[in-house]
């Protein structure tokens, strides 16, 4: 549709090339923080860790956004490190430098993807720099001399990194957001923004044309808010040891939301217009004034320029604004991309959900499992703050956006109280079965039909997706253990947390997770072995569950084998509790490997055993006496 319009004629072509475009991320949902493009970057709620999140991340991303197939004069790339780091500086320089040779070489030969590490993998010596600027225009695409070796012009680079003082809230990856948002109006005023994850790169040189199809569309184009592409990472294992794909939700659910308003935003890969990102309503009557946006022009100086915008970048400027309440990325929420997307369709924009045959954006999963576990404990623990907040789906979008949309938000948003059935499905059978109560009807009952077709339907059902979106069986395997695993870790620890934010026992506060893992580990998640490794409470609750119904299903094994004359009796009144601490302990294997018989760095510290056999004996002889 878009080379149609291309090739309809001069005068719509130059419009469509006029476009300016700013590409904005921000700490991804993955870490807890991160470095980006804007990026930005945190180790708990300071600064980054330079060693934990490589700068070459970083300039991999920034230069694969650079290489889009896009006129570069009309490309900016903004990038903010809050961590104030001389190396990842000095990272930039050299990719500013590194990219007068790397942007022609993927036109040339149309490289797919534009990262180069993901192509093939280099590094070089930074650049000798004195001066430690704030705000600093490494490429000015306005400057006839910012081209490569090919004599092209190539976009706009701008490094950032904001003030930050002890006395003002600088609002974590948000505040980093909307300061990015700020700057790039002043530098480039591009009318849309992509935000995309230091940890991401671009893998698909059209997707920008992709997004623009929604925004220049016809009829609809301007009620659209936002485009959204999928989260997808390059290096899942082949079953995805830990389910980081959401391969149902991604490939069916998400689809769904696109008849009811449109999807989430999720923090990444997505395509924003300026107007309603900063606060803008829609309405009816609004027009993508293309003559107006092709006549924006910024005339200053690149010196003048960053003095001006190290203003914009101070932690005193949104002081007494709109900004994080009305304008820009919502503060006050570690899933600050969930209400802020919820918030701009509140506001009457629509969304859209795009998942091109190749992959627009690929991102590194986790490959140790506290590393998804604390993941997760930041998703939903946000999810569940936003819907106990003012920001509730269900208050906040009363009359503004359609009912179906609230509930898909709060079906997200209430992540965190399945951990209350879930504990009581992996704990209570299992004691009971040991004391000697029944939960369910016997086998011979014809009650038991229900709750053998439920049970049945539900897993055949979920595995015909799974299968149907491309997965494999053990991939379905493995993906109903990390939500077993999630579910009774993850969620239960992210609502408590909620909790005593509500009380006032705890603050907004973001934990870093390393994206670098030593020779070690990453065979061992090539080899799909789940990392334990290290010591942890999250550890403490499965290690606890799995023992606790180990024991239950030897318990049971012992009551049906040892009294010969009563084994069928006991079949009969406990299977079901029976089966269910079966089938536990067989999604909890690897658990057991870790405790007892793994002896690489990956098992399950000794502590972690001691501690877990401990507890469960002790819920057991409590059950039982």
């Amino acid at each position: 549709q878009l080379e149609e319009k291309l090739r309809g004629g001069l005068g719509l072509a130059c419009f469509f090339l006029s476009y300016g475009f700013h590409f904005i991320g921000f700490s991804p949902l993955f870490v807890d923080g991160t470095l980006s493009s804007v990026f930005h970057s945190y180790t708990g709620s300071l600064k980054a860790d330079p060693l934990l999140e490589p700068p070459s991340m970083v300039v991999n991303t920034v230069l694969s956004m650079m290489a889009y197939d896009y006129p570069p004069e009309k490309l900016s790339v903004y990038l903010s490190d809050d961590g104030g780091s001389n190396l990842t500086f000095y990272a930039m320089l050299e990719a500013a430098n590194f990219s007068k040779t790397w942007l022609p070489f993927c036109k040339k030969f149309k490289v797919e993807p534009m990262s180069p590490e993901a192509y093939f993998r280099t590094a070089s010596e930074p650049l000798n720099v004195q001066e430690w600027p704030s705000v600093k225009i490494l490429i000015d695409g306005r400057d006839t001399d910012a081209v490569d070796i090919e004599g092209n012009p190539l976009p706009t680079l701008v490094y950032l990194a904001r003030e930050k003082r002890p006395q003002y809230h600088h609002h974590f990856k948000a505040g980093a957001m909307n300061a990015l948002i700020r700057i790039s109006s002043k530098i480039s005023n591009g009318p849309i923004i992509l935000n995309v994850d230091c940890d991401m790169y671009s893998n698909n040189s059209e997707s920008i044309k992709y997004s623009l199809c929604v925004f220049m569309d016809e009829e609809k184009g301007d009620e659209f808010g936002y485009v959204q592409f999928p989260q997808n990472f390059d290096n899942l294992t082949k079953n995805d040891i830990y389910g980081c794909s959401f391969r149902v939700i991604q490939k069916l659910e998400v689809h769904g939301l696109d008849a009811n308003g449109g999807p989430l935003f999720i923090g990444t890969g997505c395509f924003h217009r300026r107007e309603a990102l900063c606060g803008k309503k829609y309405e009816k009557n609004f027009r993508f004034d293309l003559k107006k946006l092709n006549n924006t022009k910024v005339n200053e100086r690149a010196s003048l320029l960053e003095e001006t915008c190290k203003v914009l970048a101070s932690c005193t400027f949104e002081h007494n604004t709109t900004w994080g309440k009305e304008m820009g990325l919502i503060y006050g929420f570690p899933a600050e991309d969930i209400v802020t997307g919820l918030s701009v369709q509140c506001r009457g924009w629509k969304s859209m959900f795009l998942d091109p045959e190749r992959d627009g954006f690929l991102g590194v999963a986790p490959i140790t499992l506290l590393q998804l576990l604390v993941q997760h404990k930041r998703w939903t623990e946000g999810h569940l703050q936003v819907f106990l907040s003012k920001y509730c789906p269900l208050l906040y979008g009363y009359k503004k956006i359609p009912l179906k949309l609230r509930l898909a938000y709060c079906a997200y948003n209430l992540w965190a109280a399945n951990c209350l059935a879930t504990l009581y499905y992996v704990v209570v059978p299992c004691l009971c079965l040991l004391k000697g109560i029944t939960l369910f009807p016997k086998i011979s009952s014809p009650w038991v039909l229900s709750f053998a077709y439920v049970a049945f339907s539900h897993h055949a059902y979920s595995l015909g997706e799974f299968l149907w979106c491309g997965g494999t069986f053990l991939g379905w395997c493995n993906d109903q253990r990390m939500w077993l695993f999630k579910r009774t870790t993850s969620y239960l620890f992210a609502s408590f947390e909620t909790i005593l934010k509500l009380l006032g026992y705890s603050q907004l506060a973001f934990v870093i997770t390393t994206k670098v893992a030593d020779e070690d580990v990453s065979k061992r998640y090539d080899q799909e072995m789940i990392e334990f490794g290290v010591a942890s409470p999250m550890f403490d609750i499965l290690a606890t569950l799995a023992i606790l119904n180990l024991l239950g299903s030897f318990g049971a094994i012992k009551k049906v084998t040892m009294h010969a004359d009563k084994g069928f009796k006991v079949l009969d009144q406990f299977g079901l509790q029976i089966l269910l601490c079966l089938v536990l302990v067989t999604i909890n294997l690897p658990v057991y490997q870790a405790l007892f018989f793994r002896m690489d760095k990956g098992k399950m510290p000794s502590s972690v055993t001691y501690k877990s056999i401990i507890f469960a004996l002790l819920a057991c002889t409590l059950a039982v006496y």
